[in-house]
């Protein structure tokens, strides 16, 4: 290719790695990331920087982790500070343009957009500030959670959902213009908001996923699921109760598949106008999400933690230069988009990035060494730290025992190998990696701190629990819900 290719950028909210049809799922559908897969490369072990909307997307920009940024959570967020590779591209010639959510600060900071289409920002430009406070005993607890999953999983219309399909015209009015023009080099960022709750779907999707037909999570269950105190603090903090209703469960994953089917449909739209208009030849297409979903497994939903369904995600490439039918098994990260992307745009190295974690994900595919993530937000007293290999992962908790797992021979993470000889063998030397790119108490310390600064900032404790709990962020133009604090 004589220049080089656009950027087409799809981003998704809590889509697992598990609930797509490319990574070995038999039930749900989901033909167009299938299609991007089977046509470019897809990476089968991808995993978020931080299992929470607002870090793993400033990790997504600027290619760097919640440690290196202070970037922790959903009130203490993405501003334009850290140089972005959207600057780099921006600065590079490039019309940089987004559509849909971004949760970053506000569209009044220099995101390194040239423009901002139907901008989804934290709330008020504050956010989730509850989540300030979960480093005391004031911490609330969070039963609009459990909720949003029990009593909201059904057919009906969202505005989420009303939202992504505004989110695909406003795109597709952009390629239009864009192939109008051809003057410049693109990359058009495209951030939807499903398959994050509610899980309200519209029945004729909701009828092609039968419930009695859903599989049931694995370790659902009171007397199988993992007890380990950081688990069991956050499943009191977002009153997750005891799941022992296989209806309930089987209902609500219905309803997620359905959802996950409806953000494949909406990236569909956006694909065919992109082939109908010429624009997909020179044109490189990504895809990923910003975390997982537990969907009751551990006897968890959401995210928040470390384990493999939250953790993870799917990401596939495909366009010029790309190879086709490609599956990478290495282990790679959100902080790997960043150097993969401004390599994508033909743009130099630039001193300024030559402290990046991540590497380029174009090129050779072997193994690039243990993958890290972090964890410092709602739920967790202290933070949360996991280092992954090629075989095993270490999950090191500041105020709790550290877990190990062998993914090989035990994927759904149901035997904690830490305190056996070998495992402690084999965390020892996961932990001693882990130390060597930081200091897990002293960013524990760090997080806490500029938690308790903010939170005075915004009034002190007393003030953010009288606000209640931010249950979702609201599209443009719909009001928040909001659920009284309690203790």
């Amino acid at each position: 290719m004589a220049h080089p290719p656009n950027l087409l950028f799809f981003l998704s909210d809590n889509h697992a790695r598990g609930a797509t049809g490319c990574y070995g799922n038999a039930v749900v559908r989901t033909p167009t990331i299938d299609r991007l897969a089977a046509a470019g490369t897809r990476w089968a072990n991808a995993y978020t920087a931080s299992p929470l909307c607002c870090p793993a997307r400033a990790a997504i920009a600027t290619g760097r982790f919640p440690f290196q940024t202070g970037y922790w959570d959903n009130a203490i967020v993405y501003d334009g500070r850290c140089r972005s590779w959207m600057h780099r591209l921006r600065n590079a010639g490039f019309d940089v343009v987004s559509v849909g959510k971004l949760h970053f600060r506000s569209s009044d900071d220099d995101n390194g957009f040239g423009e901002e289409l139907a901008p989804m920002h934290i709330l008020n430009g504050k956010g989730g500030v509850s989540m300030l406070l979960r480093w005391s005993d004031e911490e609330p607890v969070n039963a609009g959670q459990w909720g949003l999953y029990l009593e909201q999983s059904h057919a009906g219309a969202s505005h989420y959902q009303a939202y992504d399909g505004e989110i695909s015209r406003l795109a597709i009015d952009w390629l239009r213009r864009r192939a109008a023009k051809r003057d410049r080099r693109w990359a058009l960022f495209v951030s939807y908001v499903s398959p994050h709750p509610p899980f309200t779907v519209p029945q004729a999707l909701l009828d092609s996923y039968p419930a009695g037909a859903m599989p049931l999570p694995p370790l659902f269950g009171p007397g199988e699921r993992p007890a380990h105190p950081a688990l069991e603090h956050l499943r009191r903090i977002m009153g997750f109760q005891a799941m022992t209703d296989e209806g309930a469960l089987r209902r609500i994953a219905a309803c997620y598949y359905a959802l996950v089917t409806h953000l494949d449909r909406e990236m569909g739209t956006v694909m065919r106008a992109a082939e109908s208009l010429g624009l997909l030849a020179d044109t490189r297409v990504a895809y990923t999400s910003d975390h997982g979903e537990a969907l009751g497994a551990h006897g968890l939903f959401g995210k928040y933690t470390l384990l493999d369904p939250s953790a993870t995600i799917p990401l596939v490439m495909c366009g010029p230069g790309i190879p086709a039918g490609r599956v990478v098994d290495a282990p790679v990260s959100h902080v790997d988009l960043y150097p993969t992307l401004v390599e994508s745009a033909g743009l130099p190295p630039d001193p300024a990035d030559r402290d990046l974690p991540g590497r380029s994900l174009l090129g050779n595919p072997a193994s690039r060494g243990p993958v890290f993530a972090e964890y410092h937000a709602a739920g967790s007293r202290h933070g949360a730290f996991m280092l992954r290999d090629e075989r095993h992962k270490l999950i090191y908790h500041v105020d709790a025992p550290r877990q190990l797992f062998d993914l090989d021979a035990d994927p759904h993470e149901s035997r904690d190998l830490a305190a056996t000889a070998a495992g402690g063998v084999v965390a020892d030397r996961l932990e001693a990696r882990l130390r060597m790119l930081c200091d897990p108490e002293a960013v524990d310390a760090r997080a806490r701190a500029d938690q308790r600064a903010k939170a005075e900032y915004w009034g002190g404790n007393d003030a953010i629990r009288k606000e209640g709990l931010l249950v979702y962020t609201p599209p443009p133009g719909v009001a928040a819900v909001v659920e009284p604090a309690r203790s």
